[in-house]
C-alpha cells in the first residue's frame, strides 16, 4: 500500500500543476487576451487536457487509486475523501475517449470569445453552431458516464452537485412554486419604477474604488487575490494564496458593480479560508458549486442587501457618488436595492424573483439533454417560458437566452446549484443567529465575526468532505428549503 500511496502522491503533484496551468490560462483568457488570442491560445488549452486525461487514465494511476480505495479506512479522513472523489474520476475519465476530450477542452475555449461576441451583437446565430456541438458532447456524456444510479441529465447534475438528482431538486423547486410563486406574483403586481437619481452616470472609476472598499469590509486578503474586469464577474483560484475575482461596470447602473464585488469577494472568501494544509491536494477549495454559491448569496443578500450594514458604510457611498446621492436617503436607498419586479436579466434579478430564474433554465436543461428541444429552437422556447414564469418577453436574444456565460463552458447542470446555494445560505443564516446577532455584528464597520463563523463551520474543510455532511456539521440537519421560503416571504412582506 505505501507503494500505491507514494506513486500517487507523486501524481497527485503533476495533476495539481496541470489545474494551475488551466486556472492561469482560463484567468489570461477572460480578462487580458485579445479575441484574437484567444482563438490561438485555445490549441494550447487542448494540449494541457490531453496531459490531464493521460495523468488520470494512467494505468499506474489507476492501479494506485484502486489500491488505496481498497485500503481506504487505513487512510487519515481528508485522504480517504479525496481517494474517494479520485476513484470515481478515474473511472468516468476513462470511459470517455480521448480524442473527444481533448476536443471538447479545445471547442469550449473557443466557443467563449463567439458567445461574448454573439451576446453583444444581439445574433444567436453566431454561437448556435458552438452551442448545437457542445449540447451534443454533453447528450453523449450522460451516456459514456450512466449507472445503475445516474442516468440522463442526473449525470450532469452529480457532476456540480454530488448527491443531488432530478428527483431532489424537483422536490426544492416544487416547494418553492408551490410557496413561493404565488408570493411573487402578488409582490410584482404593480411594476416598480426606478428612481431617477440611480439613472444618473456614476464614474466608473469611482465605482471600482468604491468595491475596492468594500473588499477591505468584507476582509479579503489583498496580498492573495486580484480584482479584475470580464464580461461576466466570476472567481478564479489555486489554493488559499491565490484567489482572483472580476467584475463589470456600468455606468448607468451602479449597484451591479457593488453586488457584484459582494457577491464574488463571498466566493472568494470561502476560497481564501479554507485550511492551508490543503494547498497543493485535491482537497482544497469549495465542497460544491452549490455550497460555493451558499457563500456568495449569503453575503450578497443576508449581508449586502441588509440594513445593519448599510447604516454603517451608505455614508461612505454618499462621500463617493456626492451629486447623485447625497440627497438619496437610506430609507431611499434600501427601497432601491431591496426592488422587487419581474426583469429579464438573473444576474441582476432580486433575491425574491431570482430562483424563478433558475427554475427556468434547470427546466430547459432538462429537455435539451433529453433531446425534447433542440438548440435552434432555443431563442423562441427560452422567450415563451419567460413569458409564462415572468409575465414578460425578453425584446433580444441578449436579454434572454444569450445572457449567461455558463453554455459556452459545457457546464450544463450548473445552474440547479445557484438556487440550492441561495437556500443553503438561508438555513446558515438562521443557524448563525442562532450563535451571534448578525445585524449587531456589522456596526463593528466589517464581516470579521461573519467571515469567522463560516471559517470554522464551512470553509475549513474545502472539499475534504461531501457538501451534504458539512451542512449536516455547521446546521445540525439535513438541506431544509422552508428556512429559504420563510426567510423570503417574512422579509418581502415587510
Amino acid at each position: 500500500m505505501q507503494k500505491a500511496l507514494d506513486f500517487y502522491l507523486q501524481q497527485r503533484r503533476k495533476i495539481v500543476a496541470l489545474n494551475y496551468v488551466g486556472f492561469v490560462i482560463s484567468w489570461d483568457m477572460e480578462t487580458d487576451a485579445a479575441e484574437n488570442s484567444i482563438m490561438a491560445d485555445s490549441e494550447q488549452v487542448a494540449v494541457v487536457s490531453e496531459m490531464s486525461y493521460l495523468l488520470m487514465t494512467d494505468p499506474e494511476f489507476e492501479k494506485a487509486v484502486a489500491t488505496l480505495y481498497d485500503n481506504k479506512e487505513q487512510l487519515d479522513e481528508v485522504l480517504r475523501h479525496e481517494i474517494e472523489v479520485a476513484y470515481t474520476e478515474v473511472q468516468n475519465t476513462k470511459k470517455i475517449p480521448q480524442d473527444e476530450y481533448t476536443a471538447y477542452s479545445e471547442l469550449t475555449s473557443k466557443a467563449y470569445p463567439v458567445y461574448v461576441k454573439a451576446k453583444n451583437e444581439n445574433n444567436f446565430e453566431l454561437f448556435r453552431p458552438y452551442l448545437e456541438k457542445i449540447v451534443d458532447y454533453c447528450r453523449k456524456q450522460t451516456k459514456w458516464l450512466q449507472t445503475d444510479d445516474l442516468k440522463g441529465y442526473d449525470v450532469l447534475l452529480n457532476q456540480y452537485e454530488p448527491h443531488y438528482t432530478q428527483a431532489k431538486y424537483d422536490r426544492f423547486f416544487n416547494a418553492l412554486r408551490e410557496r413561493l410563486v404565488p408570493f411573487v406574483k402578488k409582490v410584482t403586481e404593480k411594476p416598480s419604477k426606478t428612481p431617477k437619481w440611480a439613472k444618473r452616470e456614476f464614474s466608473v472609476d469611482k465605482q471600482k474604488e468604491f468595491c475596492e472598499y468594500l473588499r477591505d469590509v468584507m476582509c479579503f486578503d489583498k496580498s492573495r487575490g486580484i480584482m479584475k474586469v470580464s464580461e461576466h464577474p466570476f472567481t478564479s483560484g489555486f489554493g488559499t494564496d491565490d484567489v482572483r475575482i472580476t467584475n463589470h461596470y456600468y455606468p448607468d447602473k451602479f449597484d451591479s458593480s457593488i453586488f457584484s464585488c459582494i457577491h464574488e469577494t463571498g466566493h472568494a472568501l470561502y476560497e481564501q479560508q479554507c485550511d492551508e494544509s490543503l494547498n497543493g491536494t485535491l482537497s482544497g477549495g469549495g465542497a460544491s458549486l452549490g455550497m460555493h454559491e451558499s457563500q456568495s448569496r449569503f453575503y450578497e443578500n443576508m449581508i449586502g442587501r441588509s440594513r445593519a450594514f448599510w447604516e454603517v458604510h451608505y455614508t461612505k457611498l454618499q462621500e463617493m457618488f456626492k451629486e447623485q446621492l447625497l440627497k438619496v436617503s437610506l430609507d431611499e436607498f434600501m427601497e432601491y436595492i431591496n426592488t422587487v419586479e419581474r426583469s429579464f436579466i438573473r444576474t441582476e434579478a432580486d433575491e425574491l424573483t431570482y430562483p424563478l430564474h433558475v427554475m427556468l433554465r434547470y427546466e430547459i436543461e432538462q429537455k435539451l439533454i433529453a433531446g425534447e428541444i433542440q438548440v435552434k429552437d432555443l431563442p423562441e422556447y427560452w422567450n415563451n417560458k419567460f413569458e409564462e414564469y415572468f409575465g414578460i418577453t425578453p425584446p433580444n436574444d441578449t436579454l434572454g437566452v444569450l445572457q449567461d456565460v455558463h453554455w459556452s463552458y459545457g457546464n450544463f447542470g450548473y445552474f440547479p446549484t445557484y438556487a440550492l446555494g441561495s437556500a443553503i445560505s438561508a438555513q446558515l443564516y438562521h443557524y448563525m443567529n442562532k450563535d451571534f446577532n448578525v445585524a449587531e455584528s456589522l456596526k463593528k464597520g466589517n464581516t470579521a465575526q461573519v467571515n469567522e463563523w463560516l471559517k470554522n463551520r464551512v470553509h475549513k474543510y474545502g472539499s475534504s468532505k461531501y457538501p451534504d455532511e458539512i451542512l449536516q456539521l455547521a446546521t445540525g440537519e439535513d438541506f431544509n428549503p422552508d428556512y429559504y421560503i420563510d426567510y423570503l416571504i417574512e422579509k418581502y412582506t415587510k
